[in-house]
């Protein structure tokens, strides 16, 4: 693993991190690596139970990245309707969405070449 792709790995592993710190429902990474036209390394998708709770998992993301690792996003889109919320660090991107968003976009079947990991959801 090269230090690009090791860097990568934690990003991803600390947005999920950011994600469950605020009980964020169905974590899922797709590991875009092997995809030829992907446009990150991983998307790391979530649901919220509310509008509310999609901004709160939102800032926790980007907090706890910029306390453990010292990295801000590039780009985020979203947070104006809180039904989807985009945090694209360039080489991770986080989803964070509203549970019925969620299913309506089905980002997971868009990318279903990709290799998916479930993360247990911390109850």
């Amino acid at each position: 693993m090269n230090s690009k792709e090791k860097s990568s790995q934690i990003l991803c592993d600390t947005i999920v991190e950011g994600m469950q710190e605020n009980k964020a429902q169905d974590i899922v990474i797709l590991d875009l690596r092997d995809i030829t036209a992907a446009v990150a390394d991983f998307f790391v998708i979530c649901s919220g139970e509310s509008s509310t709770q999609v901004d709160g998992i939102t800032s926790s993301v980007v907090r706890h990245a910029r306390k453990e690792i010292q990295e801000r996003p590039w780009h985020t889109e979203g947070k104006g309707t809180s039904e989807w919320v985009l945090i694209d660090y360039v080489t991770v991107v986080a989803h964070v969405f509203y549970k019925t968003a969620r299913e309506f976009y089905d980002l997971e079947d868009l990318w279903a070449d990709a290799k998916r990991i479930n993360v247990p959801n911390l109850d």
